[in-house]
């Protein structure tokens, strides 16, 4: 664990609501000059506390579909269990391979154009590897509520804490080449300079910025974060699946939540829980204690639940790897 004091926390937030803030907008806002936020930044990412910087991109926008596949494994040694995590990392449409320590042990997330591509896609998959799979389960991933990481400054009070929200439907935006490339760039190094953008595209960085102000305001882009080492802060990230006893109460939870300082995420999905959070916490016991406050203020209303924490992040990619008509 890193000890780090309130500028620096104000700094981490006030990156993962923008990162390409220049350091100069980011000192106006937390009380410091331009040089000395620069070396607090470059001494957090030294630290191993920021990771890296990404871009959070709609790919529903774009005309994807997106699946999510659970895997429990049976009768795998390390090599075959190192080949089928592989295999799904090689996979040009997959957004996220974990394997996990929760009731599933590997989790993977898919885009796919239409629903035929994903029943190609596994069944290719289950020709290969279904004697290795104990079970599998599938859901359909139809958006995300995203919130500011309200977690680093608790006790500020915000009464608006979303920063941005993806689902799918809606219009379909076209790109062209030169914008997936540019999204590609940005989904790795979302605090990339201009200059270095413009030298790799091949254009000015005038034209760069016109293309990223357009996908921002055609939705592609909904903004630029920060990835930080929730261990180097002393705090830990679960995803929880909640299921309730009654749908009813879906909505006034969901409310009950979104302003809470320890809510990342909201994932809405068909197939499987009804409510999945992600909540960045000290420790197990507060995740409890929370589940334990929502049973009790809405009348036993938790059927079950489980949780998801990451063993190992094998694959993270903001956007599929798109091939081009020449």
């Amino acid at each position: 664990m890193v000890k780090i004091d309130l500028k620096d926390r104000k700094i981490l937030y006030e990156i993962d609501l923008n990162c390409r803030q220049s350091n100069t907008q980011i000192g106006k806002k937390v009380g410091l000059k331009k040089d000395v936020v620069s070396y607090r930044i470059k001494k957090m990412e030294d630290e191993g506390i920021i990771n890296n910087y990404w871009t959070f991109i709609d790919t529903f926008r774009l005309g994807y579909n997106v699946f999510r596949l659970y895997i429990n494994f049976q009768y795998v040694t390390s090599d075959v269990k190192k080949e089928i995590i592989q295999y799904f990392v090689d996979y040009p449409n997959s957004w996220v391979v974990f394997s996990a320590k929760s009731p599933m042990d590997l989790v993977v997330v898919v885009w796919v154009k239409d629903i035929y591509d994903f029943y190609q896609f596994w069944e290719k998959t289950l020709d290969k590897y279904e004697y290795y799979f104990s079970e599998h389960y599938t859901s359909i991933y139809c958006g995300a509520v995203v919130y500011k990481k309200s977690f680093l400054l608790p006790e500020l009070t915000d009464s608006d804490r979303k920063i941005s929200e993806m689902k799918c439907g809606g219009k379909q935006v076209e790109i062209d080449e030169t914008d997936y490339n540019l999204l590609n760039e940005l989904s790795v190094n979302g605090r990339a300079p201009l200059i270095d953008l413009a030298e790799k595209l091949g254009c000015s960085s005038q034209s760069v910025n016109y293309r990223i102000k357009n996908l921002v305001n055609t939705g592609v882009i909904k903004g630029f974060r920060v990835d930080l080492d929730l261990s180097n802060l002393g705090l830990q990230h679960y995803k929880v699946d909640i299921y309730l006893k009654d749908h009813n109460l879906k909505k006034p939870i969901l409310k009950y939540l979104e302003n809470k300082h320890y809510i990342e995420y909201m994932n809405f999905t068909l197939g499987w829980a009804d409510i999945e959070p992600e909540f960045v916490v000290k420790n197990f016991d507060e995740l409890l204690k929370i589940l334990d406050e929502i049973n009790n203020k809405f009348s036993g209303a938790i059927k079950k639940q489980s949780f998801f924490i990451t063993e190992k992040l094998y694959k993270l990619r903001c956007m599929p790897e798109l091939k081009f008509k020449d």
